[in-house]
């Protein structure tokens, strides 16, 4: 039991140098990648910040993990996910790596078939309507869970169609 809270001066000291390494690693590898690694995420994203999170946090705890290797294994997981993001330019890849957009309201009619798909609620939906100032079923045109979870909610308050390129991908079922 004691040996929990025994540490000396040179592993805190490591650990501070290694935190110190791996953070500015981090911060230097997501300026190279760009925002979209820690933004509205995919499934593949979700993993890859996991992956980040579970490195980072191996190299500064683990006294088996040195900082090099840490830099190496975050190089590797961002090599990934840059690699990805090129290959998404692919339909095939596309579709492996992100979820497709679903219609949740198709005008005033909810389908409750692609809310429990999506699994969100009525009140979830409720909410977003609130959010998005719709104050009548009758603007909506459409709801749209979007790939990141979102839900966007497409309103006018005319009679006008909506521009079929916005609903391009959207999954209808």
């Amino acid at each position: 039991m004691e040996s929990l809270f025994t540490t000396t001066w040179t592993s805190i000291a490591l650990m501070a140098i290694t935190a110190l390494g791996i953070y500015i690693s981090v911060i230097l590898l997501t300026r190279i990648s760009g925002k979209r690694s820690f933004s509205k995420m995919s499934s593949f994203d979700f993993a890859m910040t996991v992956a980040v999170g579970s490195i980072i946090a191996t190299t500064i705890l683990s006294s088996t993990v040195n900082l090099t290797e840490g830099v190496f294994g975050l190089v590797i997981v961002y090599f990934l996910q840059i690699s990805i993001a090129l290959a998404r330019r692919n339909k095939f890849i596309e579709n492996i790596v992100d979820n497709t957009p679903l219609l949740l309201m198709d005008g005033e009619k909810i389908l409750d078939y692609n809310l429990r798909k999506a699994r969100v609620s009525e009140s979830d939906l409720r909410s977003k309507l609130r959010e998005a100032n719709v104050t009548q079923l009758s603007q909506v045109r459409a709801v749209i869970f979007e790939t990141t979870g979102d839900i966007s909610v497409l309103h006018s308050q005319e009679d006008q169609p909506i521009d079929l390129w916005l609903m391009k991908d959207v999954d209808r079922v």
